[in-house]
Formats: C-alpha cells, structure tokens, sequence
C-alpha cells in the first residue's frame, strides 16, 4: 500500500492503529513497525513511581537496535503490581508474535489513567487477531499520522513533526498537554528515520537533542510516571551526514516541544523564556524554569499583564546561586525591556500588543557571562484546573 499522502514516511515504516476498548468510540492502541532491524535510542522518566512499560522498555533497548514500538492509551498501567508487568509484557508478546520477530525487540509505552489494570481479555482478542492470516494488511506504510492520533489522552490535535536529511526522512510524533515536567525527554515521543546512523553516534545525537527540546519544556511541574522518548533508524535511505541530522532532527524534536507547550491543558498562549548572560548553561536553564514554571507568571501572562515583578521573584527563587543580583539583572517582554528602566506611554503600548499575542516571549538577562538557555511552556487558565479536576469522573 502507499503512504497516505499528507503523511511523510521513511522507507520501510508501516503503522497499525486501532480501538481495543481500552476507552470506547476512540483509538487507543497503535504499533510503528520496521521492515529492517533499527538502530534505537530511548531516553525514560526517572520518577521513582515508572510505570511496567517504562521498565520493560529500558531492557529492550538496552543493546541499541528495536524493530516496533507499541502504544497503549488511556491507560498508563503503572502502579498495578506483578500483573501490570505481566500485561505489558504479554502486549510485547503478542505484537512480536504478529510481525513475527523477537519480543526483545518490541518496546512498549502506555499512558493515561495512573493505578487501572488494562482490559486484557479485549487487548488480547486483538493480539490474536493481528497473528491471524491475512493480518499483516492491517499493518500499512506510513500513516504516522494516525499513530499521533491514536496516541492522544487529553490532547486536543495530534502532533507530527518531518524534515528531510538528503534522501532520508525524520518524522516525529509526540502526545502530551498535562502531568509534564520532564527529566528525561516528555511524556510520548517517537523518532522513525531511514538514515543510516550508527548506534553509538544515534544515541548520542538523541541525548543532545533531548536535552535542548523536551527538557526545556515544562506545562505544569509534574513529572510523569510514563515518559518516554525513542528514535528508530533503520537506515534503508543510506548514511547522511551527521551534523546534518542533528539539525534536522533537533528542529523535529522543536517543532513538537512547541506544539505541545501550545496544546498545553487549558492554554491560550506559548510561553517562550530566555535567559542569557548566565555563568554557565546550567544556571540559564534552572532560571528559566523557575520563569516559566511560575503559576504568577504564567496566570500574568494569561491575562495579558506584564506585570514584570512576577518574573523578578521568580527569578529570585534561584537563591543556590548568590551571583544573581538585581543590579547585575534585566528583565524584557518581547523586544522591551521593563527592568530596571522607566516605562513610557510607547512601551507600555508597545506591551500590550506583545502580550496579546499568542505566543509571549520573556527575557531574562544574568550579566554574569555568556552561557544562555531557552524553555517553553503555557499560560495557566480556568481551564487547566477544570480539566484534572474531572480527569477521572
């Protein structure tokens, strides 16, 4: 079959989405497979509470190389003892047994709703239908469009990133609105490529990008029990160069840290800070998430307010560095700086449109050095309260 046609797809990616009933009337479960063996990387959650797919995950991918990755949603099987490890252990098991290749091979991510068992009876009817004759047509090229949709929880769009790399393609995929405060990656992501990339230097070029996209994205603090962040790269359009891949994919991997910050629960704004002039890279990023994780700052921005003191304690916050000073410190909004100068009547129109806007930028300079980072996340509304308030019920 052909790949659908507004759906980008590297050679040799087939998909398969479908309703198992994990939640009635929605898709909820979906399979990326290779035609080839891949070279893999994968970057997990380091919250103490890691659900079974997460820790079965990290053993397959162990050695670099995986074949499919499998998605469970509206269900995040975490917190269900020895028969939540059974139950994703039996998923793995049946996808294998459907594409015919090792269960190691196979990773697994699930998601949604912390502490329910999944409904293996339905799962596994599903399993067994997809090992039947004939079942490899449920199983088309490309279509990873449909993967993103089948992976949504509280998501109002599907996320779906491309870029080309030569004759090779990167598309990227990721769900995700709330419970995200990674340490790791976020919530779901995955990466499919036929570049030919080596599994040492693939690994390394995930961590990197991991590092400047997905851990620089914050929605609420929370970290989730089940983040998860793979790449494939089965390498049937040959090798590419690989400063070159690195730039296409970090700017995959941006694209979809964007559309998540966008799509955060309850959202109106992107939420975009920068803090430069730091001592070190890691000082800029602990201070611009204490900018961006800030419920006054967020709920400021929100409303339209540039009420710059919100930014200022927030970034007094960061009292483990006693080289902040505010005499060292500005503060801008878009392109203004609101500290420590006076504001006229122009700023102050000039304000009110940068706050408008649907994406809001903050600046924060440190004048202690040259090293600079960027993060991004959302405003805080009505909505997201409204949203977790009635998650369950």
């Amino acid at each position: 079959m052909s790949p659908h046609p507004n759906s980008p797809a590297p050679l040799g990616f087939r998909t398969h989405v479908a309703n198992v009933g994990v939640k009635d009337h929605t898709l909820d479960f979906s399979v990326i497979a290779s035609d080839a063996p891949c070279a893999a990387a994968g970057r997990f959650t380091k919250s103490r509470f890691a659900g079974a797919s997460v820790q079965l995950s990290r053993r397959n991918i162990a050695n670099r190389s995986a074949r499919a990755i499998v998605t469970v949603s509206k269900n995040a099987n975490v917190a269900t003892g020895a028969q939540g490890d059974a139950d994703s252990a039996a998923v793995i098991d049946g996808v294998a047994a459907a594409l015919g290749i090792a269960a190691d091979e196979v990773l697994i991510s699930s998601t949604g709703v912390i502490g329910r068992p999944l409904p293996m009876d339905r799962i596994g009817a599903h399993l067994a239908a997809l090992g039947t004759p004939g079942a490899e047509h449920d199983f088309v090229l490309g279509r990873l469009d449909r993967v993103a949709e089948a992976m949504m929880t509280t998501d109002t769009v599907a996320k779906l990133a491309s870029r080309s790399v030569g004759e090779a393609t990167i598309v990227g995929v990721a769900k995700g609105v709330g419970m995200i405060e990674p340490d790791m990656a976020t919530l779901l992501t995955y990466v499919v490529t036929d570049a030919d990339v080596a599994p040492g230097d693939l690994d390394a070029i995930f961590g990197r990008v991991i590092d400047s996209t997905f851990n620089c994205l914050s929605i609420d603090t929370d970290t989730s029990t089940s983040d998860t962040a793979i790449i494939l790269a089965n390498g049937l359009a040959g090798p590419v160069d690989l400063d070159t891949f690195e730039a296409a994919l970090h700017r995959v991997a941006l694209d979809l840290v964007k559309m998540i910050a966008r799509d955060g629960e309850g959202a109106t704004k992107l939420l975009e800070v920068t803090v430069d002039h730091a001592a070190d890279a890691v000082q800029a990023k602990r201070v611009a998430k204490l900018v961006v994780n800030s419920p006054l700052v967020k709920t400021a921005v929100h409303g339209c307010d540039p009420n710059w003191g919100r930014v200022a304690m927030a970034v007094g916050k960061a009292w483990d560095y006693p080289d902040i000073e505010p005499d060292r410190t500005s503060i801008r909004f878009g392109d203004v700086e609101v500290y420590p100068r006076t504001l006229d009547d122009a700023d102050l129109a000039a304000l009110a449109d940068i706050m408008a806007a649907p994406d809001v930028a903050i600046g924060v300079s440190l004048g202690l050095g040259d090293a600079s980072a960027t993060v991004w996340g959302c405003d805080l509304s009505d909505g997201y309260v409204r949203i977790n308030a009635d998650y369950t019920t």
